[in-house]
């Protein structure tokens, strides 16, 4: 079996010549790389163990070639993509294919990083010294003096210098193999394959991470033929970026490769120091509500509201009744005084998207938290609020409750301003009956099982604002 597919089907569809053809432009490098690829991974055997991983640009539709497990990355981050991919599958063969733009530019962070754990992953880096799908913009390798999209008269000095990725990656003490190699002639073409060859092999036998960096022609924003390209490969880009190993250290001995992950339940209980205790439930089935079986919330407010806390106490609730529910927390810059929220979703079988863009339920905490997502609330639902801060409700969508609890003026009639959440927790259980009052005394009492002490005044916080809430609501019927 071939590691290209028969047809590429995903390309227009795989229809007529389309189907046997690839995207690249005439002349362009990344066919050939694409083939050193496969030829490597059909000879070493390893097809069921590679995964490919193609970012944002020219590189990105590998996967419509390469039969092979693949995952496409956000712009840059490929090689963080890789990493995960290694750490939770040891034994694959992981291949990060990039372009110039995307790795030398908005990924060299994440390209640093990894080369320096050393960890068994190959980085094919295709450097054709432009950004070649978005339009022909100066990358980090354009040369001085070469004309671009964004630099019409050239690249002059106060755009820095072509960025020499080879040699940046080679001084790193993580890889053991770093290689510069060229496609303009066929002896530079059989070293090429050579070195990507090298390259996976050494992830196979597992020695380290290895990165070889290919000059490659791109006669499209060259606005030359091909040959003109290879020509002006080797004219203009060798002296700025000689070809050669750049570094070869690959050691006797294996990498010690991470264990491969447990996915046990009761392992990882131990792991994150679940006692396997069992919870007492007192849903009698999902929430009755009018938002179907995928409920979101919001919580918003000032830094130290106490948001997150009542955001995780609800997902808690949830998880102890035996239903799916994620938290998601959003934080402002400061500690105090920042914005804050959480989104918080509970699913009856399981959540599918953690984020809640239109909460069935917001608890805001101050006016610029209900004056920005309070208009997001659908129909039919629920909007509790603190009214000790917030005299204005801004215009709501038919159909949407909005119940006013004095939280903070609750809190501090109790004596501690920061069990206002626990207030908010009242009267979110009286508003929209989600879950039993004790689902939601049980969830604060786990929390504060090493503080026992203060489990009397939250138990009194909720309740308040359990009775402010019915009392609002009250007044409106």
């Amino acid at each position: 079996m071939t590691v290209f597919y028969d047809r590429f089907e995903r390309h227009d569809h795989g229809r007529g010549l389309k189907g046997q053809s690839t995207h690249y432009c005439p002349g362009c490098g990344h066919g050939l790389a694409h083939k050193y690829i496969a030829d490597t991974v059909e000879e070493l055997g390893i097809q069921d163990r590679t995964i490919a991983i193609s970012p944002v640009g020219c590189s990105v539709f590998l996967y419509y070639y390469l039969d092979v497990g693949n995952s496409q990355a956000a712009h840059g981050r490929a090689p963080a993509v890789a990493l995960g991919h290694k750490v939770a599958n040891p034994e694959s063969v992981v291949i990060s294919y990039q372009g110039d733009g995307d790795l030398a530019s908005i990924g060299l962070a994440e390209i640093i990083s990894v080369a320096q754990s050393g960890i068994p992953i190959t980085v094919v880096f295709v450097n054709n010294a432009i950004y070649g799908m978005t339009g022909g913009q100066m990358a980090p390798t354009t040369l001085t003096g070469q004309k671009t999209t964004t630099t019409p008269y050239g690249r002059g000095r106060l755009m820095g210098e072509p960025m020499k990725v080879a040699e940046l990656i080679a001084t790193l003490d993580g890889p053991v193999y770093v290689e510069r190699v060229a496609l303009f002639d066929s002896k530079r073409r059989v070293r090429a394959e050579k070195a990507i060859k090298k390259g996976i092999r050494l992830q196979v036998e597992n020695k380290g991470f290895a990165f070889i960096e290919v000059l490659a022609e791109c006669p499209t924003h060259l606005k030359m033929s091909p040959l003109e390209a290879e020509r002006w490969v080797k004219d203009k880009m060798l002296p700025v970026f000689p070809l050669g190993v750049k570094k070869d250290a690959v050691p006797e001995e294996g990498w010690p490769l991470p264990p491969a992950p447990v996915f046990d339940g009761d392992a990882v209980a131990e792991v994150i120091g679940s006692r396997g205790e069992s919870v007492e439930t007192f849903c009698k089935g999902f929430p009755k509500t009018p938002f179907g079986k995928d409920i979101g919330i919001k919580l918003a407010g000032a830094g130290g509201d106490g948001a997150q806390t009542a955001a995780l106490l609800l997902t808690r609730a949830a998880i102890n009744e035996g239903f799916d529910s994620t938290h998601i927390p959003s934080y402002g810059p400061e500690s105090r005084g920042g914005t804050s929220y959480a989104d918080v979703r509970i699913a009856e079988d399981e959540v599918l998207s953690p984020a809640a863009p239109e909460p069935h339920v917001l608890v805001a905490f101050n006016a610029p938290s209900l004056a920005k997502f309070g208009p997001h609330v659908p129909e039919g639902g629920v909007v509790v609020y603190d009214r000790s801060v917030i005299s204005e409700v801004p215009p709501l969508k038919p159909g949407v409750k909005a119940v006013g609890v004095p939280f903070a003026q609750v809190a501090a009639d109790l004596g501690k301003i920061i069990v206002k959440n626990i207030v908010a927790l009242g009267a979110v259980q009286e508003a929209t009956g989600l879950f039993p009052r004790e689902t939601f005394l049980g969830a604060i009492r786990q929390a504060l099982s090493h503080k026992c002490a203060l489990i009397p005044l939250n138990e009194q916080a909720f309740e308040w604002g359990g009775k402010y809430a019915a009392e609002a609501l009250e007044g409106e019927a």
